[in-house]
């Protein structure tokens, strides 16, 4: 019996068999000079490029099977690379080097990410808490570079898809876009020689929720394929031909967690109450129709944001009416008499905004900054033959069960109001056709996304129904900080006074004008931080379907008065990591 330790970054205990999954490495760069015109190389490149990004939509390809929390994490990297391989500095650079120095592809590729990974890397004198970060950028443009060497010099990639089911796998190093490839129902854990705590890796196995424990000195010379382990994600440690006590130890705690799970699958039929007696809603969000099993077996009693983009593919004509029809019916008879949270279409920025240029109608230019530009509702109310098309769809499909309409990316009540008049137009339009719709019309209700939402919450709840704070863009306006941005990523919370304060403003607003409130976004799907948001008088919140257990077990062991208290010494806190300690050192 061996024991090895390396760094514990996903929680579990595991007793299966070891998979060595080994890379081919890439060849040396012998010649930097091109035998080559100029011109063969900077064609090379291209078709690298190309055949990379080819690869990357491949791989989002699989992300629908992972957990919502994984999808996010890895969409959001899969980006940052995308981004790389377009008009950046990496690419600018390496065509540079070719054109000036005649240098092959490959040493233009390497010499360029390399140059840019030392600058963008751990320097000296820098703070600690930036070094991590500083580690993560560097292996940004060491990653993309990777990729595009293998596919200039031919090296194929390798796969997962044939490692035993429950066994665990063993790598050198495990990257982050190889989590893609990780399917949380065959891999038992995962064990890496390289990796940290603080890197992408180790985000991705978290929000696959796979055990795994990373960096861990001479793994791939220990381990050999087939080898018995017993992995455990909390501390850290691994035991290699582990003796018959151990082995029974082990299988004991494996147990002991899973009857804990089966304890959380029970919690999914109990109400979502306070110890001292407050109920609190629990929706959740919903991307695809096929999440619907999840969330009604997680317990959701109804979906707080339904997005409806999934209808709206960006290489199809858009959705007509009776089509998006179809679709929304069927999910709201799915959902049995919960209430189902429609919220029309949010393209903008640089999604759909191709699309709207090939149909001939008129799309800003938004290259610079999309995300400030025409997105959400603006978008909507500059093309409001989409809007109505929508709105019609989804008051066909109201008269089934109870809906309500979200606006998107709402900033003045000039477009709330806009957008009232549309619906109100549709309805008398589907009237006079004589399709049957409810007497009164479903709930329209505003997304709280962008600081000037918050700050005028007491005006727009005039003319709104009811409120959803969506705590992800909200934090990105807020912070202006893009949190698929390799830059400033670390520098993305949404515990941070700022927005807090914000989202009681909007709260405060919503409740002195009788308005209902939700919140959603990552926030909601954090479990203390629901304890300060009920602090603060939240009632509702919606969040992927898999946080929904984990998030009611919180709530049934709080009391009204904890969340009070967690909630004052939170809004005195103006140091945001001071605030994001008290929150997660937070114990009932």
């Amino acid at each position: 019996m061996r024991i090895l330790q390396g760094r514990p970054v996903s929680a579990g205990v595991v007793v299966a068999r070891a998979s060595l999954v080994q890379e081919r490495p890439l060849p040396p760069i012998e010649h930097t000079r091109s035998l080559l015109s100029v011109e063969s190389e900077i064609t090379r490149l291209e078709a690298a490029i190309a055949q990379t990004l080819k690869q990357l939509a491949k791989l989002r390809e699989k992300l629908a099977s992972l957990p919502e929390e994984g999808r996010e994490e890895i969409s959001a990297l899969l980006s940052v690379y995308e981004r790389m391989l377009s008009h950046s500095r990496l690419v600018r650079a390496a065509r540079a080097r070719i054109l000036q120095d005649a240098l092959t592809a490959e040493a233009a590729v390497q010499q360029e990410s390399d140059a840019l990974a030392l600058r963008a890397g751990p320097q000296p004198g820098m703070p600690e808490e930036e070094i991590e970060a500083a580690r993560r950028r560097a292996g940004e443009f060491r990653e993309v570079a990777r990729r595009l060497l293998r596919n200039l010099t031919g090296v194929s990639f390798r796969a997962f898809s044939n490692i035993p089911t429950g066994t665990v796998l063993v790598a050198e190093q495990v990257r982050p876009a190889d989590a893609a490839l990780i399917d949380p129902n065959r891999i038992a854990a995962v064990l890496s020689e390289g990796g940290g705590v603080t890197d992408h890796t180790a985000i991705m196995m978290r929000a696959l929720n796979v055990p795994a424990v990373l960096a861990i000195p001479q793994l791939s010379e220990i381990v050999r394929d087939g080898d018995l382990l017993i992995v455990n994600g909390t501390t850290g440690s691994i035991i290699l031909h582990p003796d018959a006590p151990t082995l029974a130890k082990a299988r004991d705690t494996m147990a002991e967690e899973a009857r804990e799970r089966k304890g959380i699958g029970r919690l999914r039929r109990l109400p979502a109450r306070l110890l001292s007696g407050e109920d609190i809603e629990l929706l959740a969000n919903v991307e695809l129709p096929a999440e619907l099993p999840l969330l009604l077996r997680n317990g959701a009693v109804g979906i707080g944001l339904l997005r409806s983009e999934f209808l709206f593919d960006e290489e199809l004509p858009l959705p007509d009416e009776d089509g998006q029809y179809a679709v929304y019916a069927g999910m709201v008879s799915d959902m049995e008499g919960r209430i189902t949270t429609i919220r029309v279409l949010d393209w903008g920025g640089e999604k759909g905004i191709a699309r709207l240029r090939q149909l001939g109608l008129p799309a800003g230019d938004e290259a610079e900054n999309p995300a400030m530009g025409m997105r959400g509702l603006r978008l909507l109310l500059a093309h409001p033959e989409i809007l109505e098309v929508q709105l019609a769809a989804i008051l066909r499909a109201s008269l089934i069960g109870p809906v309500r309409i979200l606006l998107p990316m709402v900033t003045s009540t000039n477009e709330i109001i806009a957008a009232r008049e549309h619906y109100e137009r549709v309805a008398k339009r589907l009237r006079r056709r004589g399709v049957k719709i409810p007497a009164d019309l479903p709930p329209l209700g505003i997304m709280i996304e962008t600081p000037a939402a918050a700050l005028t919450t007491d005006a727009l709840v005039r003319q709104a129904d009811f409120l959803a704070v969506g705590t992800n863009d909200l934090t990105m306006y807020t912070l202006a900080v893009d949190r698929a941005s390799s830059m400033t990523s670390e520098l993305y919370s949404p515990l941070h006074p700022a927005v807090l304060r914000l989202i009681r403003a909007s709260a405060d607003d919503a409740f002195r004008s009788h308005r209902p409130i939700c919140v959603c976004g990552e926030l909601a799907a954090d479990a203390r931080a629901v304890a300060l948001l009920i602090g603060l008088g939240i009632r509702s919140f919606s969040m992927n379907a898999a946080a929904l257990p984990r998030v009611k077990r919180m709530i049934r062991s709080l009391t009204l008065d904890s969340c009070d208290t967690l909630c004052r010494q939170a809004m005195l806190t103006s140091d945001p990591i001071e605030l994001q300690k008290l929150v997660r050192q937070f114990a009932v």
